[in-house]
């Protein structure tokens, strides 16, 4: 008894291999299989390069964030001081950070001045944020101390302020240059409050990532600032970093019983989840675009494997009067349409990698063409485009392509199988 040949077994292939090189004569099939090829690609080449960039946005943006900010920020509620007037002062912050430090999972605990001013040098003014720490709290933040995008020593933080790149350029001031921070709030006199006047030596110049921090940012030394915001004994906040940011929710509740009852708890992603969830929308809805544009390639293979099957319409015959049964030739049409999908595929994930690796050059020479201007801190607060190839992002490229490329394959194939071999060889 004959044995029955196992399934893609090697004749196949072959049949298959000789249909994928159309003839001459056949060369509408070549065309639309060539067209199919290049849809695929481009598809999953858009796919991987918007999943890497959507990656790396975020990527860089929360870096930013946890950088150069507190993962969770602590205050009091309103209470009232010696003098009769409502304060959120903190005069035990000593004690209150020394109580949160102790929480496991956090990191450090910092009290911090804080106050708005105006910053003038050189004729030109700027608004900037005062944040008065010490010089030990500041050597934790790693985006502020970052030595590639930073100058100056921080040893000398004693002696000055450090300022934001932003701010530099905006003042026009360098290392060694004084700056004159003006502050509404200043000395109480007899005809009411002055403004209080005060320079600075710039010691330090930093550059965050994120345009907002580096254009308002100005770090104090925490003595110096509770001088010159009228609050010595006293804190505004207490800067807390966790060892786990995007677990801080969970860290909630531990700080806060730690803290008391008059603490107030504001985390980094309270500050900024309305733009990640923004964020988050907006990548579901690009993937479920670019999955459509798959799809709309992938129904080419339909287009060019339904051609096919028209023109080998008598060698469906002969092989099916030859003993080729049903699931035979239906594997040979499915492996001329997969593996149209599957070089499609593989060729749009090289392009996908090779855009996020050399995204740098790729933006350079995008942003010199169209002479500057493309991208704009300003607006989208970080200084360049990034890309961050995710392992998830590209399987699931990979397997959205495969799956449809696979799945629209089987309707043109099965039409090729129940072709009846009588029908077909009728005219022949």
């Amino acid at each position: 008894m004959a044995r029955t040949p196992a399934p893609f077994a090697a004749y196949e292939w072959m049949i298959a291999w000789r249909y994928l090189r159309a003839k001459r004569a056949e060369g509408g099939v070549s065309v639309m299989t060539w067209i199919s090829l290049i849809g695929i690609t481009l598809a999953v080449f858009a796919l991987i390069a918007t999943l890497a960039v959507r990656s790396g946005f975020r990527a860089e943006f929360v870096d930013t964030i946890l950088g150069s900010n507190a993962h969770v920020t602590l205050t009091y509620t309103v209470a009232v001081d010696a003098e009769g007037q409502p304060s959120r002062a903190i005069t035990d912050y000593e004690a209150l950070a020394e109580r949160v430090a102790e929480v496991p999972g956090v990191t450090r605990a910092a009290p911090l001045v804080k106050g708005q001013v105006m910053g003038t040098a050189n004729g030109r003014n700027a608004g900037v944020e005062v944040f008065g720490i010490s010089a030990v709290n500041l050597s934790t933040l790693r985006r502020i101390v970052d030595p590639d995008t930073s100058r100056g020593d921080l040893s000398m933080f004693a002696e000055g302020v450090a300022i934001g790149s932003g701010v530099a350029r905006e003042l026009r001031v360098g290392l060694g240059d004084q700056i004159r921070l003006i502050s509404p709030d200043g000395v109480k006199t007899a005809f009411g409050i002055s403004p209080r006047i005060k320079t600075y030596e710039v010691v330090y110049i930093f550059s965050a990532g994120r345009y907002d921090i580096d254009r308002t940012r100005v770090y104090m030394p925490f003595e110096e600032a509770q001088l010159y915001f009228n609050s010595e004994g006293a804190a505004d906040e207490i800067e807390v970093m966790v060892e786990d940011p995007e677990a801080v929710n969970d860290m909630a509740g531990p700080i806060l019983r730690a803290a008391g009852d008059r603490v107030l708890i504001w985390t980094w992603q309270d500050a900024s989840g309305g733009f990640l969830r923004a964020l988050e929308i907006e990548d579901n809805v690009m993937f479920v675009i670019l999955s459509v544009l798959v799809l709309i390639a992938a129904m080419n293979i339909v287009s060019g494997l339904i051609m096919l099957v028209k023109n080998k319409g008598r060698d469906i015959g002969i092989l099916r009067t030859m003993g080729l049964t049903e699931g035979a030739v239906l594997r040979v049409f499915f492996i001329c349409g997969s593996f149209t999908g599957l070089i499609g595929t593989a060729m749009g994930v090289a392009l996908g990698c090779l855009f996020a690796i050399y995204i740098d050059p790729i933006f350079s020479f995008v942003n010199y063409v169209a002479g500057g201007g493309v991208w704009d801190p300003s607006i989208r607060g970080i200084y360049a485009l990034p890309a961050k190839l995710e392992l998830a992002d590209v399987l699931s490229a990979v397997t959205l392509s495969l799956g449809l490329s696979f799945v629209v394959t089987i309707f043109p194939a099965r039409r090729a199988a129940r072709l009846n071999p009588v029908e077909a060889l009728r005219y022949e």
